[in-house]
């Protein structure tokens, strides 16, 4: 029986990745966990901020996420920062190895969340911004909303 809370709620989003990558392509992977990480992630201590994506030796392995401790673990509870197993189908890791071999693709987690009471990694084919790019796009972000300003206020004129 499924919670209702748990419909596809989302534990952590990395929200900076949208600004640093040009986002290519999306995929859904699962993710093999310890007990105490799964409980800590339900918490909600999860951060994706430095987190990335690799594939070594036929697999693919999402690294340097940190999961904090669960806070009533006993000694047996897990390491913050380690190499997790992405569980994705043959085909789809051979295509990102084709993919990420190739200059300035990267693979990195967007968002972490529950989906049918597990948890699902939300990853991304994508290309580092330059510094030029980055301000390109909030200077559009910015006309966009300048722009729907000015539509309001014309609509109730």
């Amino acid at each position: 029986m499924k919670r209702e809370n748990e419909a596809n709620k989302t534990i952590a989003d990395n929200r900076q990745a949208r600004h640093e990558y040009f986002i290519l392509e999306t995929m859904e992977a699962g993710l093999v966990l310890t007990g105490t990480e799964v409980k800590a992630a339900r918490n909600g201590k999860v951060q994706l901020k430095d987190g990335w994506a690799e594939v070594r030796g036929g697999e693919a392995w999402l690294e340097n996420v940190h999961i904090s401790e669960y806070s009533h673990g006993n000694m047996m509870n897990h390491t913050p920062v380690h190499a997790r197993k992405l569980l994705l189908h043959k085909r789809e890791i051979l295509k990102l190895h084709g993919k990420t071999r190739e200059k300035g693709l990267s693979l990195i987690p967007l968002k972490m969340y529950l989906k049918q009471g597990r948890i699902k990694c939300e990853l991304a084919l994508a290309k580092g911004k330059k510094l030029h790019d980055k301000r390109e796009t909030l200077k559009n972000r910015e006309q966009e909303a300048e722009a729907r300003v000015a539509m309001k206020a014309r609509r109730y004129q």
